[in-house]
């Protein structure tokens, strides 16, 4: 798997655990929602990704974006 999907899905999967915390235990866990959020917002806009960083490091393959 490319790191391009490996953030994707840890990412679509940090966003529906923190909503589900949110939601059942402390609405504070929707700033680590929002936090992701924009993360990836500014991730689409300069290229840079610290999850992407750590993969690479890690020996991951390169995707297209990353």
């Amino acid at each position: 798997m490319s790191i391009d999907r490996i953030i994707l899905a840890f990412a679509g999967a940090f966003i529906l655990v923190t909503l589900v915390l949110g939601h059942y235990h402390n609405a504070n866990w929707l700033w680590l929602t929002a936090f992701v959020g924009a993360n990836l917002f500014q991730s689409a806009f300069t290229g840079f990704c610290p999850l992407a960083i750590i993969l690479k490091k890690m020996g991951s393959k390169s995707g297209a974006a990353f």
